[in-house]
């Protein structure tokens, strides 16, 4: 019942970490990867120490290639990204890593994607997030079609699940914001796969709950809805943050042992089931609790 009868605070709480992932979204941006903007994305790995920053920036611009950018990955690897480049090109790109044949590397990867295919990934990727959003309020309007007489209306609940999802989205693409900003991180087709995940499973979640309501609401027809909602809520959150608990050990597991490329996917997605979890317990169930207190008014 805490949850419900300190619902304020924690919208506050929601709505600070909103302001400020706005703001660094607004402010900085997303670092689009080559996967949305096009362009080739390569990786290079010096076994006997990698040279210097400003050394490998000083001959890679002299190829006359365009803007190109070169951040440090790991402990030996480069990352440069630039202009999609012929094959000519590509070949004086590696002669000039090497440095005058100073320095040897491995390619590590090579990815190129056209401005046309970019674009029509991004598109897509709006395009499956808006279906997805949609349809999970058709669901979950029809399948607590048969609450609408208590209470609150089911359309309520597919609507107060899509608000948490918002809230879980936009914090998730401004910690990215920031990490593009501060560490180079790129917002490619793993950024948008982690936003897909971090949908579903907070609204699993979320779901979990609200069906929880329903069968209280059943169960206790003459109690308040506000107290119906406290049991629920008290009834699930274990199990929801027990379920937070087994992925994030793998999440931070992938952190810490997995390979670079999939580094800032790991950390989106550990921080959005965090915070989907977080959501689910207590934005979600509180706003029906707000909208039920409204139209008793």
């Amino acid at each position: 019942m805490l949850i419900v009868k300190y619902r304020k605070i924690f919208y506050t709480l929601s709505l600070v970490l909103l302001a400020l992932s706005v703001f660094a979204i607004a402010r900085y941006g997303l670092n689009l990867g080559t996967d949305f903007i096009g362009g080739t994305l390569l990786e290079v790995k010096y076994e006997e120490g990698r040279p210097e920053l400003e050394e490998l920036n000083s001959v890679v611009l002299d190829l006359g290639l365009g803007s190109i950018l070169i951040q440090p990955t790991g402990e030996q690897n480069y990352t440069l990204k630039l202009r999609n480049i012929s094959e000519t090109e590509k070949e004086a790109l590696f002669e000039a890593l090497t440095l005058d044949g100073k320095k040897t590397f491995t390619q590590e990867r090579l990815s190129e994607v056209g401005p046309t295919l970019g674009k029509e990934l991004r598109n897509k990727g709006v395009v499956a997030i808006t279906l997805v959003v949609l349809l999970i309020i058709l669901y979950i309007a029809f399948v607590f079609r048969q609450v609408s007489k208590h209470h609150v209306k089911s359309w309520k609940y597919g609507v107060a699940a899509i608000v948490a999802l918002t809230h879980d989205i936009i914090i998730s693409a401004g910690a990215m914001a920031l990490l593009g900003h501060f560490s180079g991180a790129e917002a490619d087709a793993l950024f948008l796969t982690a936003l897909l995940t971090i949908l579903g499973l907070s609204v699993n979640d979320t779901i979990v709950v609200f069906d929880r309501i329903r069968e209280n609401l059943h169960r206790h027809p003459t109690v308040k809805f506000e107290e119906v909602v406290g049991i629920s809520l008290r009834e699930t959150y274990i199990r929801s943050i027990n379920t937070t608990v087994v992925i994030v050990i793998v999440l931070v597991s992938l952190l810490v042992w997995g390979p670079a490329s999939t580094y800032y996917f790991a950390l989106i997605l550990l921080i959005g089931m965090m915070v989907g979890t977080y959501s689910s317990i207590f934005i979600a169930s509180n706003i029906l609790i707000s909208w039920e207190k409204f139209g008793r008014r």
